[in-house]
């Protein structure tokens, strides 16, 4: 078995954000931890609208991995809350604070609250791919077929 990747967080604001946590495994078995909006108070989101949520921390991933930023499966059912950029990508070399971008596609205004669970982050390895430049591409049985081609 592998080693897992080590992630070293920073909190951003350890005098006013110490209540926070910061990002975490919630069962044995998570694929993704929980990431808490580290507002300062709350955020009501009308139906249709974009709002980007402070978490309070940084991050360090090493070399070779990113964290994708996905949606809280219970906040889109039960109330239509997704990620504008879902998943966002966090690449490896970034410093700044992570910011959870949060859009509204219920039926009604929801409301955000300091410390709420609002979105989820997968450590994932990444390969930078050797780019090449040709003058013609291999042919397949799909060649140019696109979206739908297979039927619905």
């Amino acid at each position: 078995m592998n080693t897992p990747p080590v992630i070293r967080f920073l909190r951003l604001r350890p005098a006013s954000d110490a209540d926070i946590p910061l990002p975490r495994y919630m069962t044995a078995q998570s694929a993704g931890m929980d990431i808490c909006a580290a507002i300062t108070e709350a955020l009501l989101l009308p139906k249709g609208e974009i709002a980007l949520l402070p978490t309070g921390f940084a991050m360090a991933l090493p070399p070779g991995y990113e964290a994708q930023i996905r949606p809280r499966s219970g906040l889109a059912v039960k109330h239509g809350i997704g990620l504008v950029n879902s998943p966002g990508t966090i690449d490896a070399d970034y410093r700044g604070e992570v910011m959870i971008a949060v859009i509204n596609l219920g039926p009604a205004p929801y409301t955000f609250h300091r410390g709420d669970r609002v979105a989820q982050m997968i450590i994932h390895r990444v390969h930078q791919a050797e780019l090449q430049e040709v003058d013609v591409l291999d042919e397949t049985s799909r060649n140019t077929g696109g979206f739908g081609h297979t039927g619905n």
